[in-house]
């Protein structure tokens, strides 16, 4: 009896350390999350490990809050660039708003070539809008997409950018509404 119960809790406790193992080798792939929007609210980490492979480009942390397990659907990340690209990235942040609005709106190139010969252009399906605001004493942009038809579609995306020595920060929420947006920005800020 007792070989038994030793054998028994050594097949335990090798799985219990296996499975430790296996969790501490996922999490750097997972990043750190965001804590104020944590699991227990339905906030899952994206894995984010090597598979950003883009120079001047880090992926700090992504969460999500799918559908399933929020009542609002969310998206949040913080991401770090730097060199050129970091350069680049905060030039378009900090272009003309209405300027903004005009790239966002505007389809990927091929859509829009296939667009041009497929039918003749109707009247657009959302109307995006692009404004600035500020928060934890960094800039802010607001984009806020809806839908034409009356449907009550609508997407915001909130985006808090600064520079940390040579790097610059953007911290970025995704959601339905304009004030959910910035608030999960902020936490993704927060979380830098």
């Amino acid at each position: 009896m007792k070989r038994e119960r030793s054998r028994s809790r050594f097949h335990v406790v090798s799985a219990v350390l296996c499975g430790a193992l296996l969790l501490s080798a996922c999490a750097g792939r997972f990043g750190f999350g965001i804590a104020e929007l944590p699991a227990s609210q339905g906030w899952e980490p994206l894995p984010i490990g090597s598979w950003v492979l883009n120079d001047g480009l880090e992926a700090r942390t992504m969460v999500f809050c799918p559908r399933a397990s929020c009542t609002q659907q969310g998206f949040a990340s913080v991401i770090a660039f730097s060199g050129d690209e970091a350069a680049r990235i905060e030039q378009a942040l900090n272009a003309d708003p209405a300027r903004l609005a005009s790239l966002f709106s505007k389809p990927p190139a091929d859509e829009a070539r296939t667009r041009k010969t497929a039918r003749p252009k109707g009247p657009p399906k959302s109307t995006t809008s692009v404004s600035r605001f500020e928060a934890e004493g960094v800039a802010g942009l607001l984009v806020e997409i809806a839908a034409s038809d009356g449907s009550g579609k609508s997407a915001t995306t909130a985006i808090l950018h600064g520079r940390e020595a040579e790097r610059l920060l953007v911290a970025l929420a995704v959601s339905a509404d304009a004030a959910t947006a910035r608030r999960d920005a902020v936490a993704a800020w927060r979380s830098r």
